[in-house]
């Protein structure tokens, strides 16, 4: 006997009723069949197993490639009074069991996990333990080397069906294109599958292409035009800081954020944004997956994305909430030559990943045979410069050693301090006498860690700086002064990814096993970019449709809002753009933007038609860039 989902559904969400085909696909869940659940971003996918899940008895186990998205859901859930459980790295075996116990005695409804985790043997034999009421693999198209963000460890997931072969599946996926699906369906092993695919169509969302020489004013225009929250998406994190300030140097509220900012400014930036004290978010693809805020009127791509897939989900996170919105990519003419010379100039080969390899083993001094355990903290500017490495071509060596689970690799900020006083009693009590003005916080952790006189601890300087009320750049400045003076060993080390070896060292073998799968990760990336660049380039197809077709969802049926679909008509002749430019001149001097504006012309022919003007001495230009007329 099934609870009601629909009650379900407003005890715990709030929503009077379903949307789409999300009733159809709880439905089709609960009667035991397997699925394949198309949905666009912010199409509400999770519920789609959520709540069939809890109308059962058992637990869901869902499989998840990301980190972050696993602990956005898990914290969700909490928030809800579901009880849910996370098996994230960095656990250790005692925890691994203590949770997985959880999970068998504690009433528990789900339990997410990564492919590479749920290859475990112990994850593996409590599943088969545990009562399982479904199956849920998340991201689906990770499965498939045909897409986007191909993670093989996925292709592990087919071993849930022998381990609880008379559970249902359900697959989800934003982002398919035909052939992901055939292969998410043959990789899963899906029985009798039932495929839903809702349109990703995004009616309410205004795609756009925007061709300019001055990007930094066309970002600016559509911040003035379309007011309300805003993303703007770069592809590096030196970009993201400086359009950040460039907005807030034009009076507009913005901040940035990328894989390289301490978990706790994340935490706060991500904060001030989602309640509105920021208005503008400039970041890299490290934002935006999980966060739920359904009012962004504008995302702006400043710089090209390397696939259609991705930039189809990041642009879809405007307008979850059904209103108007806008998604616009404002690029240059050279901007298809920067991101050709991004994505593919930095493919790496199969030499290089195993030179990349052999070199990181012996960057962390790990000797043949060898698997170390412990999460590393791992430098990746240094490591690039200590070995004469291409840093686009090293990071990409890494994402395939990554994909292929050779290890995992987490963009994460980290920040590590630790101490140990090695002064003696009376020592300390001098220096104290001495420094008044840093006595009080020298001994607040003294009072604070346990121990420190006698080994190496580990300290928080957040925690550190609330107790004293001192900056923790001030704080670090006595702790270095107390180095110093020879009354404690002090180390503060910074990274800004961690590394952790999942399979033991044997060189070149490892990466035997799939150099022929590195020729075909080249080939989805070259192809990809192909499909970005054709987007962009594209002057006669609406946007919307040119989208969706993309994603084997064949219409003809126009949006009617998007820049090819509203394309002006060209001025009748440059004879008449000249008379217009020529009668507006007349008034008062204009710039080349006013005059744009005015007229409503197109940028290039307008420019072309002001240099004949000049040519012809028929205007000239003031010493403030405005055209007049002679």
């Amino acid at each position: 006997m099934y609870k009601d989902t629909k009650s379900i559904l407003q005890q715990f969400w709030g929503y009077d009723d379903f949307r789409g085909s999300q009733k159809e696909i709880i439905d089709t869940v609960l009667s035991g069949q397997d699925v394949l659940a198309l949905m666009p971003t912010g199409g509400g996918k999770s519920i789609c197993y959520q709540v069939p899940s809890l109308a059962k008895e058992g637990i869901c186990v869902v499989v998840s490639p990301l980190v972050a998205l696993i602990q956005d859901q898990v914290a969700q859930l909490k928030k809800r009074n579901i009880k849910a459980v996370a098996l994230t790295g960095g656990i250790t075996p005692d925890e691994l069991n203590n949770l997985l116990d959880n999970c068998l005695y504690g009433n528990y409804k789900f339990l997410y996990l990564s492919p590479e985790r749920l290859q475990q043997t112990i994850v593996q034999e409590r599943i088969q333990q545990m009562n399982v009421n479904l199956i849920a693999i998340d991201e689906a198209h990770c499965i498939s080397q045909w897409g986007n963000d191909f993670r093989p460890a996925y292709l592990g997931c087919s071993i849930l069906k022998e381990l609880v072969p008379d559970t249902s599946i359900i697959a989800l996926t934003a982002t398919a294109t035909p052939k992901v699906v055939d292969d998410i369906v043959e990789n899963l092993e899906l029985d009798h599958v039932r495929i839903f695919k809702d349109s990703f169509s995004r009616s309410n969302i205004t795609f756009r292409v925007k061709r300019s020489e001055d990007k930094l004013y066309q970002l600016k225009k559509y911040m003035d035009r379309i007011p309300g929250s805003a993303i703007v998406y770069v592809r590096s994190r030196k970009m993201s800081i400086s359009l950040a300030n460039f907005l807030v140097k034009k009076g507009i509220s913005a901040s940035f954020f990328h894989g390289g900012i301490p978990k706790s400014d994340k935490e706060k930036k991500l904060n001030l944004w989602l309640s509105g004290k920021v208005r503008v978010m400039v970041a890299t693809n490290a934002f935006g997956m999980g966060v739920d805020k359904p009012d962004v009127r504008l995302v702006v791509h400043y710089q090209i994305s390397d696939s259609l897939e991705s930039y189809f989900q990041e642009a879809g996170r405007a307008g979850r909430d059904g209103k108007p919105s806008t998604a616009i990519i404002i690029t240059s003419n050279e901007d298809a030559d920067k991101a050709k010379q991004q994505f593919l100039s930095t493919l790496p080969d199969v030499a290089f990943v195993k030179k990349v390899y052999s070199k990181l083993n012996n960057y962390f001094q790990i000797s043949y045979g060898e698997l170390v355990l412990d999460s590393l903290a791992f430098k990746f500017n240094e490591f690039c410069k200590r070995y004469g490495f291409n840093p686009n071509m090293t990071f990409n060596a890494l994402r395939i050693l990554d994909q292929h689970s050779v290890l995992s690799l987490a963009e994460n900020f980290k920040e590590k301090t630790t101490l140990q006083f090695v002064a003696s009693k009376n020592e300390i009590f001098n220096y104290l006498d001495k420094n008044r003005k840093t006595a009080p916080i020298i001994q607040t952790i003294l009072r604070t860690y346990g121990g420190i006189t006698e080994y190496e601890t580990k300290i928080n300087l957040y925690m550190l700086s609330k107790k004293t009320g001192v900056g923790e750049n001030r704080l670090k400045q006595i702790l270095q002064q107390l180095a110093d003076d020879n009354m404690v060993e002090y180390q503060n080390n910074t990274s800004d990814l961690e590394i952790s070896f999942l399979v033991p060292r044997e060189d070149d073998h490892t990466i035997n096993m799939f150099a022929k799968k590195i020729k075909n990760f080249n080939e989805v990336k070259q192809n990809n970019m192909t499909a970005m660049l054709g987007y962009i380039s594209n002057k006669k197809v609406c946007r919307s449709v040119y989208l969706l077709n993309y994603f084997g969802e064949k219409t003809n049926e126009k949006c009617g809002t998007c820049d090819i679909c509203t394309k002006k008509e060209r001025v009748a002749s440059p004879y008449d753009l000249e008379k217009r430019v020529l009668e507006l001149l007349e008034i008062r001097p204009h710039t080349s933007r006013q005059l744009e504006k005015a007229i409503g012309a197109n940028e290039k022919e307008l420019l072309k038609t002001l240099e004949q003007l000049l040519e012809d001495e028929l205007v000239s230009l003031n010493f403030k860039n405005e055209y007049i007329k002679k």
